[in-house]
């Protein structure tokens, strides 16, 4: 039974969500349709490519992602279907693709989208572009050779000698902060030496935890969460509400001058010795 997903950021409040369900199990009613999240930010791809990408690899090779963000941030030309690490990420030609895969999948392919077209019209083209498999063989698309795409890549840490500074990623509902540093940066960067993490201008964590019980009922922490992201978290607490973190923007990147009592808290910096 083929699995397709659902990420996206239209809420479940409508019936949306239930009718592209029913277009897609229209195509072939033995589809698995497993949610993702439908609460994804219009604006935010590196958080939707962290959500998305870590919640992919879990899924057995072949699985389809359907990715319904920001579609119509400009009118639609193409719809891309990539096939990447054995699964199937379908997705509007908009950058989230690169910002998932950090590059441009190989085998890649498109639906084309002619005229001026409604949500459930494009989700439609997707479903009608499917072509069941039979006698054992996966399914597969019709489809077109993909134009040029949009490409946007996700935020990297910036790295002195001494130093790394990282950007706040995602915010969860616990209000834990995560920060773009993985624990393969962290461990290459420090070579094993001491070290400070700044989450305030006059505090700091000096150690990494393995995970909650690590310290007492209200206290702070710094780990490497399931993703192995860098995580600032307050044990029973809100670690974001608590110290006023906010998720990483662009814009107020370029505008520094008028952020500086902000800045800090969209940043994390880590001091080696």
């Amino acid at each position: 039974m083929p699995i397709l997903t659902l990420t996206t950021d239209i809420g479940q409040r409508d019936y949306l969500v239930g009718a592209i369900k029913g277009q897609f199990l229209s195509v072939d009613p033995s589809f698995l349709i497993n949610d993702i999240t439908h609460y994804l930010s219009q604006t935010n791809f590196p958080q939707a490519a962290y959500i998305c990408s870590n919640a992919f690899k879990y899924y057995p090779p072949g699985s389809l992602h359907l990715v319904i963000v920001n579609f119509f941030e400009a009118a639609p030309k193409q719809l891309l279907v990539a096939q990447y690490r054995q699964q199937v990420i379908i997705c509007p030609d908009n950058g989230i693709l690169t910002m998932i895969t950090g590059e441009i999948p190989k085998e890649l392919m498109a639906i084309p989208v002619k005229g001026q077209k409604t949500l459930l019209e494009l989700t439609q083209l997707v479903a009608d572009s499917i072509i069941p498999g039979t006698g054992g063989k996966p399914l597969s698309f019709k489809g077109a050779v993909a134009k040029p795409i949009v490409e946007r890549y996700p935020l990297k840490p910036t790295i002195g000698p001494d130093w790394m500074e990282g950007q706040i990623l995602f915010i969860d509902s616990f209000e834990n902060v995560v920060i773009n540093i993985t624990k393969a940066d962290f461990e290459q960067h420090g070579r094993g030496r001491k070290f400070k993490i700044y989450f305030r201008r006059d505090e700091a964590f000096d150690t990494i935890s393995t995970n909650y019980t690590d310290v007492p009922g209200t206290e702070k922490l710094a780990w490497f969460n399931s993703a192995g992201y860098l995580e600032l978290s307050l044990r029973n607490g809100n670690m974001a509400g608590l110290f006023g973190f906010q998720v990483f923007n662009e814009q107020l990147q370029q505008n520094r001058a008028n952020v500086e009592n902000k800045w800090f808290y969209q940043s994390i910096r880590v001091m080696f010795d």
